[in-house]
Formats: structure tokens, sequence, C-alpha cells
């Protein structure tokens, strides 16, 4: 059983009937839809050049090709270790002899975005029903400039709408991928009319608007909060399960005996950098979605899930590319290119290694050098040699 049906959770079960399991394989999702892909909500989706027919991972025949059990529209509620079976909201209880969780993450929220005006960007569903919203005219309050807010809002402004993007952080995504990096975002942002300001907190969602911690009202028609994620864990309270930021996994992805997860819920050690991890980006659901499958399916040639990862972000007229563990980073050294031009490579030390490099409008080979340095922990100086005296 596959309890998700996201990026992560379609790995899970391809690669089962890929590798030769002809057994029941029950995929179980909360949502009406199909897998579908997630990055072009905040997207493709959100500014309109997309459709939603545009969003599925699989065709319906693709998914009937693997025999499917497939349950849409109906939420785990409980699991029971012991008794292999996993209850759901329509009162069923399915058993498993292997079980895969992949049940993802649920936007944070702010009091008061109940309201009518007040939105979330992790759905199919909420991404219609932003994009009805926006456009010439309007007025757009974003609550967090993370990947999440800085991509709707560079969406939102495409559409001529006025857009505010409000962050607690003094330097936006710093902690992420250093100061001089969250700069560069934060002009451009300035540059392309977007009305961005630092070291606010938002207290509530109100009536014509959102209300700052001091008190002061900024106006909006329509609200979009984007302040983090939460892991989908509380159907899983009281399995005996270890939750925390995350499911907590080893090294090879596993909770319990035949129990893994993948993507977005998971929290694994990651052996490559030594660290605990939960990542929420694309490439690792599928990444990890396939691993989980293999080790559940072979559990003598059990192999840790060991990559680099990976993420990308599409804002205004840039792309951004990152591989590696940025949050641990120490030192930061652009070494090809310039943060004023917006074309550059960026290298991430933790330690005396390499831990990632990020990249904005540089060719794909620049960045896969890099890359491998990242998967090899290439020694800092060996890697970066006299250009470590320009970090910051």
């Amino acid at each position: 059983m596959v309890v998700g049906a996201s990026a992560a959770g379609l790995a899970a079960v391809e690669t089962l009937r890929r590798e030769g399991y002809e057994g029941t394989l029950t995929l179980i999702g909360d949502e009406p839809y199909h897998p579908y892909d997630r990055p072009p909500l905040s997207k493709q989706i959100l500014g309109g050049q997309w459709e939603p027919d545009r969003v599925p991972l699989r065709s319906a025949a693709d998914l009937d090709a693997l025999g499917l059990d497939l349950r849409l529209g109906v939420t785990a509620t409980g699991l029971d270790l012991a008794g292999r079976t996993v209850a759901l909201a329509d009162g069923a209880r399915v058993p498993y002899d292997g079980l895969v969780i992949a049940t993802g993450v649920r936007p944070r929220r702010l009091p008061g975005d109940g309201a009518e005006r007040a939105h979330v960007l992790r759905t199919l569903d909420d991404a219609l029903a932003l994009r009805d919203r926006l456009g010439p005219g309007r007025r757009l309050v974003v609550v967090g400039a993370g990947f999440l807010g800085a991509e709707a809002a560079a969406v939102a402004s495409g559409l001529g709408t006025e857009v505010t993007l409000l962050e607690p952080a003094p330097v936006p995504l710093a902690p992420a991928v250093g100061e001089r990096v969250g700069r560069m975002l934060t002009r451009a942002h300035h540059d392309h009319g977007v009305d961005l300001r630092t070291g606010v907190t938002v207290a509530e969602v109100a009536d014509g608007g959102v209300r700052l911690s001091d008190g002061t009202l900024v106006e909006a028609d329509e609200v979009l909060v984007a302040i983090g994620s939460v892991p989908n864990t509380g159907w899983l309270e009281g399995s005996g399960l270890t939750l925390g930021d995350g499911l907590e996994c080893d090294e090879y992805s596993a909770a319990a005996p035949d129990v893994y997860g993948a993507g977005d819920v998971a929290r694994w050690h990651n052996p490559l950098f030594g660290t605990a991890m939960r990542i929420e980006h694309r490439t690792n659901a599928t990444e990890q979605g396939m691993a989980v499958a293999r080790n559940l399916l072979s559990p003598e040639a059990r192999k840790p899930f060991a990559p680099v990862p990976y993420f990308w972000s599409d804002q205004y007229d840039f792309r951004i590319q990152a591989h590696g563990w940025l949050r641990s980073h120490e030192e930061v050294a652009v070494v090809e290119g310039a943060l004023e031009e917006r074309k550059f490579l960026a290298a991430y030390r933790s330690g005396d290694r390499v831990a990632g490099v990020l990249a904005v409008g540089m060719p794909p080979k620049a960045v896969r050098t890099w890359r491998q340095a990242v998967a090899t922990r290439a020694a800092w100086r060996d890697a970066v040699g006299e250009l470590v005296r320009e970090g910051a």
C-alpha cells in the first residue's frame, strides 16, 4: 500500500510494478484527482499559461496499466502497525504487507486566514481559486518571501496585479541561500515593481488585508499565506511510529519494519551529508519514492538513500537552480559570473567541504561540474581555491 497519491507515491507504485511486484497494489489519495505535478501551480497554472489538464503526471490509461486499487478522495485516518492495516475516512480498514507513507505537507495558517479573501497555495484547487482573483486593478498581499511566496509574487506582478510581499526576516531566504543571494532576490522584486517589506510580522488576516504585529493594516483585495508547511503526520499519531518534523526514518528511509517514508513528509538520515533532512522539492519526491520501493521489495539488498538534493525556482526572467544541502552552509563564494548581473554560480561551504552550489542564468555544463563536487564531498580549498577569499 502507498498512502499519498503524490509524485512520491506515484514513483513508488510505478517502481514496484517495474521491479516485478505482481500482487495487490493500493494507492490512496485525499484529493479527487489523479497524481499531478505541483511546481506548475505557482507558475504556469497561476499565470494562466496552463490549464488543469496539463498537470497530471500520467494519463488515465497509464494508471490503468499499473493495475492499481486506486482510492482517491479519501483520507487515511489511522495506522495499526501490529495489525498491518490503514484506516480510511470512509470507514474502510485496508490491510498491507508493505507500506509507503507519502502524505506530503499542508500549508501553515495565520489567524483569520479562513476568510474569503485569504488563500494558500498547495493544491490545484488553491491555484485556480487565486488565479481567478488576480489581474490589473487587483491588490495582492503575499505573506512570506520564501520560494513559493516569491514565485507567486512574480507571477501576480506579471499579470498586472499590485503586489506587496511581506517577510519577517531582514533578508529573504538568507538561511537557505546566504545574505548576498538573498539581497539579489530582493533587488529583483523591487525592479519588477513588487513592494517587498522585510522585518515585518503579520499578526492576522483582517478585513481589508492583513494586520501587522504593530497594528498597521496593509490593504489588499486578496491575501496569499505562504509561511511554510506542516508534515501530514496527524493520522499516524498513536501508531508507534516516531514523529517529529515529519515521519522519522533511518538512512534507508525506513520508519519501521516494512514501513517507509517518501517525499515531503519524510525526515531521514542522509549519509552523504551526515545529517537528517526533510526536503520539500519535486525531484527528491520522485527519487525517494523509487528508492523506498526498491528497498521494500529487496530487504536483503537495501541501499541507503543518499541523494544530492536538487531544487529550482522560476522568478521573473531567471531560473534558480541549486544542488546540495545549502542550509548547513558556513560560507558562500561566487565562483563564476556576477550577482549584480543575475548570472552567476555560487559555491557553499560546510566545514571544509563543498556542501552545495546555486546558479542563476548559467549553462547546464557549469552547474553539472559543481554538482559533482558536491556529490564527491570535495574539499573546499581544492574546489574553490583562491576564490574562497571572495566569500561572504
